[in-house]
């Protein structure tokens, strides 16, 4: 989605959602992980003590970090045996107590189990032969509100992010364009939420009417917004979100791309002046890059940070990226999933994708709990592609999306480790928040390790993402660049001024017919 600058709404309408898509995330792996607690570790029999890395919910979810009763749970760790149980808190009457579930083996580091329907938030272990016990993970447990009697996604948000979404860029090519044919059309496959674009820079596009909103509400569809951001005018561009979410929609989508590179102060602002007109509830998602390592320079932490978007929607584009379905996926999950932020992501359906590729993607965004996942772009997908977008799921064919976060160690640079120093400071190892991953990183990384049972390598992995986020980010305020922003100018850390690595999507000027 990599645009040129437009003077223009016209020439903007050209741009916009990426020219290469086809004419178009808001962790992970804080989502993916449920914190490492007290070190109970215990010695199996054969001298090799049990350790557990992480937990997360699988099944029955509102976020991937909290388990409800009856759901299914996740566990990360070695060395795993068959017959282990996983031992949940429970209540019992008015007291606390101890379950244990039969686990069974999901790969060599992997156990599933049943979350009792008495558990509790508390502490959860694992047991194996002769006594042997791992150390514990302290773990939130509370039950999922339904409403009706349909059953939610995997990873149901209670938002309109759940389900199946179909990306709409201009409304006149959707269907004919009428409220009642798009929605003829929604309902026919599947989508239950429409995306619609309501605004490029701070041009507003009329499409996006209060009266076209309740026009697709009344016929049962959820409608959000999106708008393309460009960080030269960030508080009008918040404003026109705003706007848009006055209008109706249930959720804005924040498509933020090459633009905002390197502009750090210019995305805090926009944040800010966006959650004081919708408040801290309402629901965002990030569209950016889903190759976040190929961007160093991108504002991550601030758009998925406290205060951004609750829901982080990468365009994981894999045959303009060039890559399988799994690749494209693995790639995105593994860098994407630090960030914490409930992962919901963005497919394609346009360049005659097969229809092989859809259905697998559907398929790993479900093994990994999404609440759903969302297709650019309606006038630009065939007729196969809304088939296999709205055809029944079997069970998923392994193996599922791969497991756990990127590991970061010295020598990096970027965004990635600007988050990673954040919540090192938060966690009392205070270190320079300047993207660079230096000898005083690795020194303060080891230190948090050390002091949380974890081997200190120095390097960020699964495990140390798991813990380290338990602490929230260390707010950093780069409005010292606030004069350079007003120019347009790269604000923010050092690692600001990188260049990107490689657009991972190519750019082409082709709009949708």
């Amino acid at each position: 989605m990599r645009l040129r600058p437009r003077s223009t709404q016209q020439a903007a309408d050209n741009g916009s959602m990426r020219e290469h898509r086809g004419t178009r995330r808001v962790g992970a792996a804080g989502m993916t992980a449920i914190l490492a607690g007290c070190a109970l570790t215990v010695t199996a029999v054969a001298g090799v003590p049990i350790h557990l890395s992480w937990a997360r919910c699988i099944r029955t979810c509102d976020s991937r970090s909290v388990l409800h009763p009856g759901g299914t749970v996740e566990l990360a760790g070695h060395p795993f045996t068959r017959g282990m149980k996983v031992v949940f808190t429970v209540r019992r009457g008015h007291r606390r107590g101890r379950s244990a579930v039969a686990a069974r083996r999901h790969g060599s580091n992997r156990l599933i189990a049943r979350v009792p329907a008495t558990a509790i938030s508390g502490t959860l272990y694992v047991t194996g032969r002769h006594g042997a016990r791992s150390n514990a993970l302290r773990v939130t447990v509370r039950r999922l509100h339904r409403s009706g009697s349909a059953s939610p996604p995997a990873g149901a948000s209670g938002t309109a992010f759940d389900g199946s979404a179909m990306w709409i860029w201009y409304v006149s090519q959707a269907s004919g364009g009428t409220p009642a044919s798009i929605a003829a059309q929604a309902h026919q496959y599947g989508i239950t939420t429409v995306i619609v674009k309501s605004s490029d820079g701070t041009s507003w596009w009329s499409q996006f009417s209060p009266s076209f909103v309740s026009a697709l509400k009344a016929a049962g569809l959820h409608v959000c917004a999106w708008q393309y951001v460009y960080g030269n005018a960030p508080a009008g561009e918040a404003a026109l979100g705003a706007q848009a979410a006055h209008d109706g929609a249930d959720c804005l989508v924040i498509d933020a791309e090459a633009q905002y590179e390197g502009r750090y102060a210019q995305a805090q602002q926009y944040v800010a002046a966006l959650r004081q007109a919708v408040g801290q509830s309402y629901p965002v998602g990030l569209a950016g890059f889903p190759y976040v390592d190929f961007h160093p320079s991108f504002p991550y932490s601030v758009f998925l940070g406290t205060g951004g978007a609750q829901f982080n929607v990468p365009q994981a584009y894999w045959k303009s990226i060039g890559n399988s379905v799994d690749a494209t996926v693995n790639h995105t999950y593994l860098w994407n999933r630090p960030y914490g932020r409930t992962l919901a992501p963005l497919g394609q359906a346009y360049d005659n994708t097969s229809a092989g590729d859809i259905v697998r993607f559907r398929e790993l965004a479900r093994a990994d709990g999404a609440p759903g996942a969302s297709w650019w772009e309606w006038a630009a997908a065939t007729g196969a592609e809304w088939q296999a977008i709205g055809q029944p799921l079997s069970s998923p064919a392994p193996p599922a999306p791969a497991q756990g976060d990127t590991t970061i160690a010295r020598g990096a640079q970027g965004d990635i480790v600007i988050w990673a120093q954040q919540h090192l400071n938060s966690a009392g190892d205070p270190v320079t928040v300047d993207g660079d991953f230096g000898p005083a990183t690795q020194q303060a990384v080891a230190n948090f390790q050390a002091s949380h049972g974890l081997p200190a390598t120095g390097q960020v992995d699964t495990a140390t993402w798991s813990a380290l986020l338990r602490y929230p980010p260390a707010p950093v305020n780069w409005a010292s660049g606030a004069r350079a922003a007003a120019a347009g100018a790269r604000t923010g850390p050092p690692t600001a001024r990188l260049p990107a690595r490689r657009y991972e999507i190519p750019a082409k000027s082709h709009a949708p017919q």
